[in-house]
């Protein structure tokens, strides 16, 4: 497997990103200020990490496992390849109970992913495969 090397910095207070595991898909990134997200709210986290993404990549964020399914805490986002301000993430809350965050905590992970260059072909409207626009739902339970 080929390693890809990421130049960052961190602004002052920021936590490094790191990987619980070796083998792990995503860089576990954390909160510099502690901060509430109330019941069916969302809060909006600058972590202060600036990573050089290098080109034909992206940084995809995504929840932690453990806030998600046992808190229900979600985030989501994009990070694309030549920016490099710090990486802010929307932490959104969807119950009906409040969750503090602490300094250092973990709220969500970027997995650095290729990214292939597409072209768009404008065409008219055909099917062009078996499935045509049969869509969510349309296999069955």
């Amino acid at each position: 497997m080929r390693v890809t090397e990421l130049v960052f910095w961190l602004d002052d207070g920021a936590y490094m990103p790191t990987r619980g595991h070796v083998s792990d898909a995503g860089l576990d990134l954390r909160t510099p200020d502690e901060f509430t997200v109330f019941s069916e709210d969302s809060h909006v986290v600058d972590t202060g990490v600036h990573l050089v993404i290098p080109d034909g990549y992206a940084g995809l964020i995504v929840a932690k496992s453990g806030l998600n399914v046992n808190h229900g805490i979600e985030v989501t986002g994009l990070v694309d390849a030549g920016f490099t301000g710090s990486i802010k993430v929307r932490v959104y809350n969807h119950t009906d109970e409040y969750y503090d965050f602490d300094a250092g905590d973990k709220i969500a992970q970027i997995m650095i992913v290729p990214v292939p260059q597409t072209c768009l072909l404008l065409r008219e409207v055909q099917n062009f495969n078996a499935r045509g626009d049969d869509g969510y739902g349309s296999t069955g339970r």
